[in-house]
């Protein structure tokens, strides 16, 4: 019977651990959760969402208080179009964040950032491009492009002289989404060095609608294989979203793929960014106390806790401190909702917002708490201590079991 490590992704001449730790921000995702998987020979993530408010934790830097400084005589207005990030604090952040990580590397394997399309700030192409070239400079081994089509992304840092030396990726939801984004950057003679097939039940946003359940990701995955494979495309694929068990994953790399990428089993490994407490939340969850809903202002499904705090509370916008789901004209669907309802209920000192909510300021404080589908099954990964909560892993511990289990076994922690 095999093992995830009876696998190796190949990149090049260069032999990985087919284990893949998933890209999730706030911080979620850490350094020290990435630098683990580097140093048993796979490959990790770290996030580049809110990457000014990921400086200040670790390095005392001041991004977003002067931010707020700056704008502050613009909180009561509706109108956030004024709002625009420093593009030289925002390279600066980012390489605060990836060059400690790529510093401290020890091991084989790889350091790759998750960058979302979707956090336009004020200013899409100006601030990818920034965060994107930012990346490169700090010497991140990869980038995944992530939330959104991307479609001109690579040509953002198409000068760059890491262009063909990064490993650059994508992650998709559909055959069609890898057409349209390979279609768009064929003038480029760059291929993707991997394509991460992200399907229905994973955490955090969805490529999908509402009728997420009607699709299934291995479906997904062989169509996307067959294709490649017709247009001789060397491409690694990569599923991630309901990957559960080294069984799970085995049964993926044994159908073809070239690694596969894990993260909702990570989030209560003790270097996971989440606080001890809502790691223990994550434990108690029930199958029923995960849903996807529709209140992120992308306009993206995401799937989370329902106990999560940030949902239904009415914080007015926070746009002046962050502002990082503003569109290229100042707009958010969130400041829209809350808006309404504050016109709704003009003597209500505070108001409820149902239908969307502050993802900015709510993800900064650990209060979404977005999963996969299989969050519920955490609590059997683990055991329960005297007092009732459940121990928290090492995410070596998590990574090996992984790696080495058989049988859809999962290896308790000792």
């Amino acid at each position: 019977m095999k093992r995830v490590d009876d696998f190796r992704l190949l990149f090049g001449k260069k032999e990985l651990v087919p284990i893949m730790i998933g890209g999730m921000g706030v911080d979620i995702s850490t350094a020290e959760l990435a630098l683990v998987a580097a140093r048993l020979g796979g490959i990790g993530h770290i996030s580049d969402a809110m990457v000014h408010t990921v400086s200040d934790r670790r390095f005392q830097t001041r991004f977003v208080s002067e931010k707020l400084k700056l704008y502050k005589y613009n909180v009561a207005s509706s109108d956030k179009s004024k709002i625009l990030f420093d593009l030289g604090r925002l390279a600066e952040a980012t390489h605060n964040h990836v060059g400690a990580a790529m510093q401290a590397k020890r091991g084989e394997g790889l350091i790759f950032i998750n960058c979302m399309e979707k956090l336009t700030m004020n200013a899409p192409k100006e601030t990818l491009r920034v965060r994107l070239t930012a990346a490169l400079d700090a010497g991140i081994d990869g980038i995944t492009l992530s939330a959104g089509l991307h479609l001109g992304s690579l040509a953002l840092i198409e000068d760059h002289p890491r262009f063909r030396d990064a490993r650059l990726g994508i992650i998709v939801s559909s055959l069609r989404a890898l057409q349209l984004f390979l279609r768009k950057n064929a003038r480029l003679n760059r291929l993707p060095d991997y394509v991460v097939v992200e399907g229905p039940l994973a955490g955090g946003h969805l490529g999908f609608g509402m009728d997420w359940a009607k699709y299934d990701l291995r479906t997904i995955v062989a169509e996307i294989q067959q294709y490649l494979a017709t247009e001789n495309l060397n491409i690694p694929v990569i599923p991630a979203g309901g990957i559960f068990t080294g069984s799970d994953a085995v049964s993926f790399l044994e159908a073809g793929a070239a690694a596969v990428q894990v993260a909702t089993r990570f989030t209560v490994a003790r270097e996971c960014g989440l606080p001890d407490e809502v790691k223990q939340e994550y434990f108690k969850a029930s199958e029923e106390e995960i849903e996807v809903n529709t209140i992120s202002p992308t306009g993206y499904p995401m799937r989370m806790l329902k106990s999560s705090p940030g949902i239904g509370a009415g914080i007015r916008p926070n746009c002046e401190a962050y502002g990082y789901l503003l569109d290229g004209s100042g707009n958010c669907a969130y400041i829209t909702a809350y808006n309404r309802e504050v016109a709704a209920h003009p003597d209500a000192k505070k108001v409820s917002v149902k239908d969307k909510t502050c993802l900015c300021t709510h993800m900064r404080n650990f209060d979404i708490w977005t999963c996969g589908h299989y969050a519920y099954r955490l609590k059997d990964t683990s055991t329960r201590l005297p007092d009732g909560s459940y121990r928290l892993l090492t995410a070596e511990h998590v990574f090996h079991d992984y790696q080495f289990s058989i049988e859809q076994k999962i290896a308790l922690p000792a």
